[in-house]
């Protein structure tokens, strides 16, 4: 299946600046984790999902492609 460019050039840019900031707080928490100041039980999913997320964000904004407006969903941007 191909992915055809459905997001604009000012998608892309909040794609990509969201993407950013999910990672750097998902390195802040990882930070506060390994500093003792959060339980990793509790938030360790929560780094994994923000970085992940954050990175799919970026890579969403190289391509050009949103996966939720292939679904269908109308997004504002």
């Amino acid at each position: 299946m191909d992915r055809v460019c459905n997001i604009d050039a000012k998608g892309r840019l909040v794609r990509f600046f969201t993407g950013i900031l999910a990672i750097f707080g998902g390195f802040t928490i990882a930070i506060l984790i390994v500093k003792g100041i959060l339980s990793s039980e509790t938030y360790g999913i929560i780094v994994a999902g923000s970085i992940v997320g954050g990175a799919f964000s970026m890579w969403e904004a190289r391509e050009g492609w949103c996966v939720v407006r292939a679904l269908g969903i109308k997004t504002p941007l």
